[in-house]
């Protein structure tokens, strides 16, 4: 698995008081965080995670990279709802937070969570992007709430930009009965195909549908239990593997014994008479020698 350094990047400006999320834009990013923080550090227990926010007046460090999730959740207890959203700056902020990280040998990633208008135009978000692509960041962006249609092209423009092999997505995720978290889970962003209910993934992750049913995928609520969910879709996936590979083995094995029931030339007659004796002409000789009954005439 990647061993990976992320920072997750929260708004809690006043947009994510907004509660067309269940129960609050703001607690379904709390849900979502602790689903990011377990996949992450369950990939790979050598991974950190650190959490900051980009609302109020500034930018703000809430928690450095850390394998702790109860340091994560004691930043997020400490976060107040203020202020407006600053994209960028939060950005350039967990950048610096990811250069000074102790184990240098971990990949570069932010995660931002952003729900409210981004004041900054796109030319100026293209340019950070690159500079980001350039430096060996991956950006991940999920973009929930309604944020209108000037919006999203500013963060489709900027995710397309920030393309790299390590992959930056975009996860746009439409209101619905389902918990952000749940909407998450098939994502790329967290290890999905991008068949993401409720959400749209795009980048290298490609496009997602929709559902509004509010059922879980495999029954289990991850905002409940993420690694359980995570755990489930893992062995779907190996057991959906050795389907395949038995189906292939069966009928590789099919096809031998097919050959193997063609006769060929005088394998038509068996090789054993009903008396178990050899056939042939060889038996039919043997058997007159052997008759007690039959007239010598030499």
């Amino acid at each position: 698995m990647v061993l990976e350094a992320s920072m997750i990047v929260v708004d809690n400006s006043e947009s994510s008081r907004n509660g067309d999320y269940v129960p609050s834009r703001w607690e379904a990013q709390a849900d979502a965080v602790n689903l990011i923080f377990s996949a992450k550090t369950g990939a790979n227990p050598e991974s950190s995670v650190g959490l900051m926010s980009m609302g109020g007046n500034t930018p703000e460090i809430l928690t450095t990279l850390t394998t702790d999730i109860g340091k994560i959740l004691d930043g997020l207890h400490r976060t107040k709802i203020k202020g407006s959203s600053h994209f960028s700056t939060g950005i350039n902020v967990a950048a610096l937070a990811l250069k000074h990280r102790q184990n240098k040998s971990q990949k570069q990633r932010i995660i931002v969570f952003t729900c409210s208008p981004i004041e900054e135009d796109e030319k100026s978000l293209i340019k950070l992007s690159k500079r980001m692509k350039k430096t060996g960041i991956s950006i991940d962006i999920i973009s929930f709430g309604e944020l209108g249609e000037e919006t999203t092209k500013k963060l489709e423009a900027f995710s397309e930009n920030c393309q790299s092999a390590e992959g930056s997505y975009l996860a746009v995720v439409q209101p619905s009965a389902n918990l952000l978290s749940d909407s998450l889970i098939t994502t790329p962003i967290l290890g999905g195909d991008g068949s993401a209910s409720g959400a749209g993934a795009t980048g290298s992750g490609g496009e997602g549908g929709e559902s509004g049913g509010p059922s879980f995928e495999f029954g289990v609520d991850p905002s409940v239990d993420p690694e359980l969910a995570l755990a489930l879709r893992m062995s779907f996936e190996e057991e959906k593997a050795r389907q395949e590979k038995d189906k292939k083995a069966k009928e590789a094995a099919d096809g031998k014994s097919e050959l193997e029931q063609i006769a060929e030339g005088d394998e038509k007659q068996p090789l054993l008479d009903d008396e178990g004796q050899p056939s042939g002409s060889g038996s039919k000789d043997r058997k007159d020698k052997d008759d007690p009954d039959k007239m010598d005439t030499a």
